[in-house]
């Protein structure tokens, strides 16, 4: 099992939107079940479009045996939908264009855009992993003012220098990099720190 090192009393919102790239949530979850007795709480909401994009892509139950709550996405009563509560990073993963664009435009319409705006005006951790390709003017101006208001826009496009061998170990090139920038470090490949080529 891999093991993973982190701040105590840690809580983390998982939200995951109707973009392609399920498999990448379906990865950080488990990851977060492994290290789930070092966190305080881990939270996850879906999209409507979610729920049918992880039925077409990975058509399994994994999400009816979690050991996190899941929040409707019109639920405004979640703890993390105010910046009153302890809740320290959102990983919006895969976050589609349109949930990009409403949290870019300060648009709080569900628990998903809320709790993205909370982390921003709160000064916390918001971290995007779109997996839109091509992108558009108006995506990368998207991009732009959420950098410029504190997210951390992570694409999920695989690393190749830890020459992965299968699907999942380029999905986990991605999910560690995310892991990492939400402070909870993992086992995953460190450049520099692991077998250069020859």
């Amino acid at each position: 099992m891999n093991s993973c090192i982190m701040e105590s009393n840690r809580k983390i919102v998982i939200a995951i939107t109707g973009a392609s790239g399920s498999i990448y949530a379906q990865e950080i979850l488990k990851k977060l079940i492994e290290i789930k007795q070092d966190l305080a709480d881990v939270a996850l909401i879906l999209s409507k479009n979610a729920q049918d994009i992880w039925k077409h892509e990975l058509n399994n139950n994994f999400l009816d045996n979690l050991p996190f709550k899941t929040w409707s996405n019109n639920d405004f009563y979640a703890p993390f939908a105010s910046g009153s509560s302890f809740y320290d990073t959102l990983i919006v993963i895969p976050c589609s264009m349109g949930t990009l664009g409403r949290i870019a435009a300060g648009i709080s319409d569900d628990l998903i855009t809320r709790t993205a705006d909370v982390m921003l005006k709160e000064r916390r951790k918001l971290i995007l992993v779109p997996r839109e390709t091509p992108l558009s003017l108006i995506h990368l101006q998207n991009m732009l003012t959420l950098t410029q208001a504190g997210g951390i826009i992570c694409p999920g496009s695989p690393s190749f220098y830890s020459n992965p061998n299968t699907i999942q170990d380029l999905v986990l090139t991605v999910v560690n990099r995310i892991l990492h920038l939400a402070n909870l470090k993992t086992n995953g490949y460190v450049w520099g720190e692991h077998n250069q080529p020859d």
